[in-house]
């Protein structure tokens, strides 16, 4: 045994994916980062670092670059997410009991721009191969793997990236027990208790203390037959394109909102702020979008709103970059139940103390930023912590992965959930606050934001 960090990663090209990477997503306790069929899927774990308190960021941040510092890197693809890579998720708040985490798992499938491949991580001495990678992606694949592709032979090239029962000799999955019905509660704050937190806030800012408060909400979703993390993924995946979806150590959804992605000198973010259920345009004239255009883009309100969210980030991203390019007007980014102000916006890193700056260190300087928190965000915090009457954990934290090159994408945990327990699921969902809130509005917003996770849980909303 060493305690050497060692990777290898090999092609995947030409292989059959049926479904994309999504169709990797057959275990609840997969790693997923994955948006159009492209991203990270992990498997297994082989070593971890959790955190709490205000240094979580750069703690984890010095963790990983002295666990690759010396790592034995075999890498015949060499792209952004090849190599060592980590699975994260940070709480939200510097003062929660949440642990952070990041998790190195032991195989890692990743697609980019048409090109396919696997790495398999270790501390093991024994030998690194092809043909041992595609067998440790197979056992984490199916629960059989003498017979996994079929006729008791090695892995089939073409087989992989399919889930068990879409291959020969796979399992098919049982059917879902007939008349279990799921239930819902009201989570930390009832709905009238939480449209008076809204109300509170408000007043707050009215007297001029802040410009904006984030309020989020929760509730609980018990799932008689079983909470199912590996098929609320696929489907969070599937219906939410323009997402990120991610999975990490039980925290799942699917976020519209990118904090930071990095990829060499090149950063880059989108932000949200400004939103409008879509089934607000239902039996209006003319199409949709154009309602979208006219309500949002003409909601005094809602662009007020998103210009605090824009400044924010492009104000605690400036220390960093040598350039910086930002959207002048928001566009509409459409989702499946809502739509969205939007502005993207693109760094150029320069350097900081002789060297680029990392995700995290990034991170550490960016979170939490207007559009989860509010500004100032120090006010908005202490309010949020005694208005929302619960620790939010790792909702609205940085979720996402990194690997050795200092590559990164880390999205906001938003439009997510916590399975809390095999049957039971907390649900989290958010409004910005600002002086034009109605404690009515923001209510029906949040249930529009919880649609994404009712649906895939099969609950109608």
């Amino acid at each position: 045994m060493t305690s050497t960090f060692r990777t290898l990663t090999v092609p995947l090209d030409g292989r059959s994916f049926s479904g994309g990477l999504p169709s990797f997503l057959v275990r609840d306790d997969v790693l997923c980062w994955t948006r159009r069929e492209a991203g990270l899927v992990g498997f297994g774990e082989i070593a971890r670092f959790t955190a709490t308190g205000p240094e979580r960021f750069l703690e984890a941040d010095i963790w990983w670059r002295h666990l690759v510092l010396e790592a034995d890197i075999t890498d015949s693809v060499e792209c952004p997410g090849t190599g060592p890579v980590a699975f994260g998720s940070f709480a939200f708040s510097k003062v929660s009991t949440h642990r952070s985490r990041l998790i190195v798992p032991e195989i890692v499938v990743g697609v980019r721009d048409g090109r396919a491949w696997l790495t398999q991580l270790t501390f093991d001495d024994g030998e690194l191969t092809e043909a041992g990678a595609l067998a440790a992606l197979q056992r984490w694949l199916d629960a059989d793997p003498l017979d996994a592709w079929g006729d008791g032979s090695e892995a089939s090239t073409a087989d992989v990236g399919r889930p068990p029962g879409d291959r020969p000799g796979g399992g098919v999955a049982a059917e879902p027990a007939a008349d279990v019905v799921p239930k819902l509660e009201t989570g930390s704050l009832s709905e009238h208790d939480w449209m008076a937190a809204v109300a509170a806030g408000v007043a707050e800012i009215r007297t001029g203390k802040l410009e904006k408060l984030v309020l989020a909400r929760d509730i609980v979703a018990t799932i008689p037959e079983g909470v199912n993390a590996a098929e609320i993924l696929r489907q969070l995946a599937v219906r939410y394109r323009e997402c990120w979806t991610y999975g990490v150590d039980g925290l799942v959804g699917s976020t519209p909102e990118m904090l930071i992605q990095v990829e060499g000198r090149t950063a880059q973010a989108r932000v949200l702020a400004g939103t409008l259920d879509r089934r607000d345009a239902e039996g209006m004239d003319g199409p949709p979008l154009e309602f979208a255009e006219r309500v949002l883009a003409g909601s005094e309100k809602q662009r007020h709103e998103h210009e605090i969210a824009i400044q924010s980030l492009t104000t605690q991203l400036a220390p960093f970059s040598e350039a910086m390019n930002a959207h002048s007007e928001p566009f509409i980014l459409e989702l499946p139940n809502v739509w969205h102000l939007a502005s993207d916006v693109k760094a150029e890193l320069t350097e900081v103390e002789g060297h680029v700056p990392t995700c995290l260190a990034l991170i550490n300087a960016l979170h939490p930023t207007a559009a989860v928190c509010g500004t100032p965000t120090t006010v908005a915090g202490a309010l949020i912590r005694k208005l929302e009457h619960m620790d939010r954990g790792p909702y609205a934290g940085p979720v996402g992965w990194l690997d050795a090159a200092g590559n990164g994408e880390w999205g906001i945990a938003l439009r997510g959930a916590v399975v809390e327990a095999p049957d039971s699921v907390r649900l989290y969902a958010g409004c910005g606050i600002v002086e034009g809130s109605h404690p009515e509005a923001e209510l029906a917003e949040t249930w529009a934001k919880f649609r994404p996770m009712l649906e895939s849980l099969g609950i109608n909303s």
